[in-house]
């Protein structure tokens, strides 16, 4: 067997095992965001109660990738992809067995761990694959984001069908067999670029270089936006159209899924193209089907239309932006610049559910914060446009 195809079969295996640990570990993540309404209901909470719930987890799995991005760098993703899977295990387990809010909120900051798995993945699938092919490749790593999906189409039905404790329970152990089937089967890159010096050091460092806080900036708004309805959606159907919390939990599956499926497609037209075009269509037409859903229009079929379209757009740009991360990063510095980028990913995704609830509180309408989005999405578009169009001039 020739050296080339056990590259190829290597860079396979690694890129598939990476895809179901983000997966499995975003299904953990996001256990509590189809929960929410039902939640609310059983306990009394607020709006605003309700979208810090599941908000929590969302800023501490965000915040938790510049640490883990920059013990990637250093350790390796066969170590740490079985370390955040176990340390995910504890929250959920948790979860089975409380149910106050107080319980609830520290238990959803620890379950934000199940989020930090995205910054060990990058890396890996960055090492095993050239620049040419990198764009497509972390697209398809993306596809792992589709356990929100699976949390969506699952959780309720699970807990009305076999009880409050089974969705947790089985993801706990799901969790524990990709940990070991991790260990076992996960290598490294042979030619992964060890760091020099302390992990502070690096984040300091990559926190010097423009480029960093620029992707930041464009993945807050394509990432963060994903994230923002997809833990968010199930309140605002339930809350603007009056769905069933399964219905509402099964149409915000449906909005990921079509996201999930977009990622790929963003990172190969990147690759075919450059991610700076790509990102500047995906920011414009998000921008322009929030306008339209700001109005509330009918959910069947124009309201389903802009969800299914801003789902599309935000996807493909969620895998434009790190399509731009493996074109630009230095490779001894791509799970620090990723954990940093991730990090504002989420962050972009944390405020918005928190704004969306409040604003509701106050004027009984979600038009002010779709119509929010909508400005941050065009100003997104401008700025790629304007400031990162120097980088769209590079070669590949």
């Amino acid at each position: 067997m020739s050296t080339t195809t056990t590259a190829r079969r290597g860079a396979t295996l690694n890129l598939a095992l990476a895809t179901i640990g983000f997966l499995v570990n975003f299904w953990a993540w996001a256990l509590l965001g189809p929960l929410g309404p039902g939640i609310k209901e059983r306990l009394g909470l607020s709006f605003a109660a309700q979208s810090l719930l599941v908000a929590i987890p969302v800023v501490v799995g965000s915040l938790g990738r510049v640490p883990i991005g920059a013990l990637t760098d250093r350790l390796g993703a066969r170590v740490m992809f079985p370390v955040v899977s176990l340390a995910t295990v504890v929250p959920v387990l948790t979860l089975a067995f409380v149910d106050s809010f107080p319980a609830l909120v520290v238990t959803g900051f620890f379950l934000g761990i199940g989020g930090t798995a995205f910054a060990v993945g990058v890396p890996l699938v960055s090492g095993w694959y050239p620049p040419a092919r990198r764009g497509f490749a972390i697209g398809v790593f993306g596809v792992g984001m589709g356990g929100t999906a699976i949390s969506n189409f699952t959780t309720v039905k699970l807990v009305d069908t076999y009880g409050k404790q089974t969705p947790f329970l089985l993801v706990a152990a799901i969790l524990v067999a990709y940990a070991v089937v991790a260990f076992l089967l996960i290598r490294d890159a042979p030619d992964r670029q060890r760091p020099v010096g302390s992990a502070w050091a690096r984040t300091a460092e990559v926190g010097r270089l423009a480029v960093t806080w620029q992707l930041c900036f464009l993945y807050a708004v394509g990432f963060g936006g994903f994230v923002a309805f997809s833990v968010y959606l199930p309140a605002y159907l339930k809350t603007a159209y009056e769905l069933s919390a399964n219905d509402a939990a099964l149409r915000t599956a449906g909005f990921v899924v079509l996201a999930v499926i977009a990622r790929p497609t963003g990172g190969w037209l990147s690759d075919r193209f450059h991610p700076v075009p790509v990102l500047v269509w995906c920011f414009s037409g998000t921008a322009v089907f929030a306008v339209i859903q700001a109005f509330q229009p009918t959910l069947m079929p124009v309201g389903t239309i802009a969800f299914l379209s801003m789902a599309a757009l935000l996807g493909a740009a969620s895998g434009a932006v790190f399509a731009l991360v493996g074109k630009v990063a230095p490779g001894d510095k791509v799970g620090t610049i990723t954990g940093v980028v991730g990090a504002a990913g989420g962050l972009g995704g944390f405020v918005p559910p928190l704004i969306m609830g409040w604003v509701y509180g106050l004027e009984g309408s979600y038009a002010i914060g779709l119509m929010l989005l909508s400005d941050i999405a065009l100003a997104a578009a401008v700025y790629t446009g304007v400031k990162m169009s120097g980088l769209a001039r590079r070669p590949a």
